[in-house]
């Protein structure tokens, strides 16, 4: 925190508080029991919206002392108030808050129980919320977004009647965080949904902002970055030419990483969207130094709004977000070690049980299990579904759309995944078919299958597992086998693969320009089946692709080795023609890291928001969440977002349509709803909890449980609403009964204290407590609440949250974490602790 031109250090409880007059450094370091090597930190540079240049300077001169003293492993990043990056909201958890002023002008308002508060916060955003202080009046209100009155021992959260379910879950998450780091756990909280069905919470709302004269204003629109308009990439190099420093560009999407040289410096300009700055690692000290006034210069020149975020990378410490917009990736640190680890793992027999036990390596194998399961297939025919008989599966035809169902078992519970393989050149109407019957076919099902949308040539490694090498597509559209041709049709296939995990064979033009020396090739001429051996093949390839002959021809086989094919061999290939004859290189190991994206659409196109760090606690039942992993796009559905579920597939294409690095549009697209999620899935989060789902309490019931206490909130809030130099506004109204009392029991009882029970919404009632109770300041011994039966409690104590009336410091002691931790993990895991301490 940059304060009276010194940097101070933040309290941990004040963690995501910003004070808009100050500066603040915030330093990340990935902390994580299997680091990636090479893995970077991020230093992130916030200028509050009233911070003046002074101010900036001196965060500016502190962030270059500690990029020097932690030698260029950083990513920076400038941050603007209220333009923040996902990277930097990622952090703060549920949300960020904007404080007015400086920190030694409201300090009180990071102190703990702190009762004399009167203020309004904005609420805003979907995934990344923020709350700004704003005028005590309504007409700060609009109708698209949530507001918090708050006033001390009385919380009242006001939802816009177009604000969505999700929008007023994190918004109340937000609540209760300030709730229990302000008030300590100790503050009523009310929830206005509906203002008819809140005239108790409405009349103290009233009472403090006065009567609402005419209607609310219409909702703010979004004007979130959407897909399309972070497509535009280009890529500047920046040097210097006498004393003129010259900005030229080399290049537009899709970027390549030998654009870039270790002696230069280069700006890549995302529009308005990010500018990053790359160094490389012989860069001079002046790029350095110089790396953010220049992008500062570069958004001017631009036009560009002055808060568009920065983002300064090393050579070599490069962003998750910043190498996904090059085409491909090659890390100079080595952290496509584990990948490349992984892939060697795949040419072993497969252990179900390590799959099953070890997500993350079914997740880097792109397999749920060894391909063992139950297989059933329907081809798509007169648009319905049409089962294929078992000796025929894995025989496709590159004019259809085919489904095919794997049913396995993990560790005891029946799974699903549901396959949609469409053909090249299957029509619109049979692809649309075939997502139809996907459909009968989850609702038959019970929601309970994981759909993964395949495109011809790119099938993932568990598909090609469960046909054990057997895969063979064929040209047309109607499921045939050699000796089924026409005598005078000579046909020709191409097998590719090592393994029954990566064997694919791809029915091709019979010509000789289709052969190619790294592989082998299937001729089926009238009378013999010619395998032929390119010299680039190896024995793996030769021993696969005798195991697929059988799935194609039953004519005599005749092996052929390349320069020692017989004349009847090019006869049947229309003759001799050249064909590729280098050896082809390997497949490069991806080193791109996983990225976790919200989904949302506004205005007919694909809104991204990037949860960065991301772990399970980040899938809300309200979500629909995309999974890049590269390889595969993985679209989460929460349990209530069943509406969006065709969206969803749609979104995926386009955000690879629309990927900035030219991504292919035939990547895997994998539906997982909640609740349902594969290995393969599962396995990219660093812990998986598969009991998270269950004794979750949802948003509607915090809601109901909320508003079923109203009668008692008005007598609880009188000290909130009398407090010294309160004031009804001029011109308010009457205020209902309810209020009139609480205004009047508040004068009454000014100087008492009024204690709170355990929260509202959280499955207890509000409890009014005598102020000379020891209850009242949460501090009752823990020997009249472990292993005590309900009789057993004082006075006022919910026995069904026993352990909240302790001290913080002795729950801390006997909990080994604070009460806002205890309460953010899940029930069940609540219950197994309580019972454990003897407080269930």
């Amino acid at each position: 925190l940059s304060q009276n031109l010194k940097m101070v250090p933040v309290p941990e409880k004040a963690y995501g508080n910003f004070f808009e007059e100050h500066c603040y450094i915030i330093l990340h370091v990935t902390q994580s029991p299997t680091p990636t090597p090479g893995a970077s930190s991020d230093l992130h540079y916030w200028v509050g919206k009233e911070a003046d240049a002074e101010a900036q300077g001196t965060a500016g001169a502190f962030v270059q002392r500690l990029q020097e003293v932690l030698r260029g492993q950083t990513v920076q990043h400038r941050e603007a108030q209220g333009h923040e990056s996902d990277c930097f909201l990622s952090y703060f958890r549920p949300g960020i808050i904007y404080r007015k002023g400086g920190l030694a002008s409201d300090l009180r308002h990071l102190e703990t129980n702190v009762y004399n508060i009167q203020r309004l916060l904005h609420i805003q955003g979907r995934k990344h919320v923020s709350a700004t202080e704003v005028e005590l009046s309504w007409n700060s209100f609009n109708k698209g977004d949530i507001f918090l009155l708050d006033l001390g021992r009385m919380m009242i959260q006001w939802n816009g009647p177009k604000t969505s379910i999700s929008e007023k879950s994190r918004g109340l998450a937000l609540t209760y965080r300030l709730q229990d780091r302000e008030r300590g756990g100790r503050a009523q909280i009310g929830v206005v949904d509906d203002e008819a069905q809140a005239t108790d919470l409405m009349q103290i709302m009233e009472a403090v902002l006065g009567r609402r004269v005419g209607s609310l204003r219409a909702a703010i629109p979004n004007k979130s970055i959407n897909q399309i308009q972070k497509a535009n990439v280009r890529l500047y190099h920046v040097y210097e030419k006498g004393e003129d420093l010259v900005i030229q560009e080399l290049a537009t999407q899709p970027l390549t990483q030998d654009l870039l040289q270790e002696e230069d410096c280069y700006i890549l300009d995302q529009g308005s969207f990010k500018i990053y700055v790359w160094l490389g690692q012989m860069s001079s000290p002046q790029d350095r130094k110089a790396a953010f006034s220049r992008a500062g210069g570069f958004i001017r020149a631009k036009g560009y709004p002055t808060y568009t975020n920065v983002e300064v990378v090393n050579d070599g410490a490069e962003s998750a977000a910043f190498q996904q917009l090059f085409r491909t990736w090659s890390s100079k640190k080595g952290r496509n070690r584990k990948l490349g680890g992984m892939n060697k793992l795949i040419q072993v027999k497969l252990d179900v049980g390590m799959l099953h036990s070890q997500p993350e390596l079914a997740a880097q194998l792109r397999m749920v299990d060894d391909g063992s399961g139950k297989v059933e297939m329907w081809c798509i025919q007169d648009l319905r579904r049409q089962p294929v008989d078992p000796k025929h599966h894995g025989q496709l035809c590159i004019g259809n759309c085919y489904l095919i169902l794997y049913t396995y078992h993990k560790l005891g519970r029946v799974q699903y995944v549901l396959y949609l393989w469409q053909g090249h050149q299957a029509s619109a109407d049979e692809i649309k078919a075939m997502n139809c019957n996907a459909e009968e076919l989850d609702v038959m099902y019970s929601g309970a299958l994981v759909q993964v949308h395949v495109t011809m040539g790119s099938e993932p490694p568990h598909f090609l597992a469960i046909f054990h090498g057997h895969l063979v597509v064929f040209q047309g559209n109607t499921r045939h086998k050699g000796h089924g041709q026409p005598a005078c049709t000579a046909r020709l296939f191409h097998v590719q693969g090592t393994d029954s995990h990566n064997t694919r064979t791809m029915e091709v033009a019979a010509r000789a320009s289709s052969l190619n020396s790294s592989d082998i090739f299937l001729l089926v001429t009238v009378s013999v089946c010619y395998l032929w051996f390119g010299k680039g093949c190896n024995g793996d390839q030769r021993e696969m692709a005798r195991v697929v002959v059988t799935a194609i021809s039953g004519k005599n086989m005749e092996t052929v080795l390349e320069g020692q094919e017989p004349a009847h061999f090019w006869a049947a290939l229309g003759g001799r023609a050249p064909y590729p004859s280098i050896k082809r290189l390997p497949e490069k190991g991806y080193s791109f890291q996983p990225r976790l994206f919200e989904c949302s659409s506004q205005m007919g196109c694909l809104v991204l928001t990037e949860v960065v760090f991301f772990s399970q606690e980040d899938l809300d039942k309200y979500d629909v969440m995309l999974l890049d992993t590269w390889q595969e796009i993985f679209l989460w559905l929460g349990e209530a977002t069943s509406e969006w579920r065709k969206a969803a597939v749609a979104w995926g294409r386009e955000y690879l349509e629309t990927h900035p690095a030219g991504r292919s549009p035939a990547t895997p697209i994998v539906l997982v709803k909640q609740g349902h999620e594969p290995p393969t899935f599962a396995g990219w989060f660093f812990t998986w909890d598969p009991y998270k789902w269950t004794n979750h309490q949802s948003y509607e019931e915090v809601v109901e449980n909320s508003l079923g206490a109203a009668l008692a909130v008005s007598e609880i809030t009188a000290v909130s609403i009398g407090a010294p130099g309160f004031s009804p506004q001029p011109g308010d109204g009457r205020a209902g009964p309810s209020t009139q009392k609480a205004l009047k029991g508040s004068q009454d009882s000014s100087e008492s204290e009024l204690a709170l029970g355990p929260k509202v919404g959280a499955n207890s009632t509000s409890t009014n407590i005598s102020s000379t109770s020891p209850v009242s300041s949460g501090g009752l011994p823990r020997e009249l609440l472990a292993h005590q039966a309900a009789e057993d409690l004082p006075e006022g104590v919910d026995p069904a949250r026993k352990e909240f009336y302790l001290s913080d410091s002795d729950f801390q002691d006997i909990f080994g974490k604070s009460k806002e931790e205890f309460y953010s993990m899940a029930k069940w895991k609540q219950q197994q602790e309580k019972k454990r301490l003897g407080f269930f």
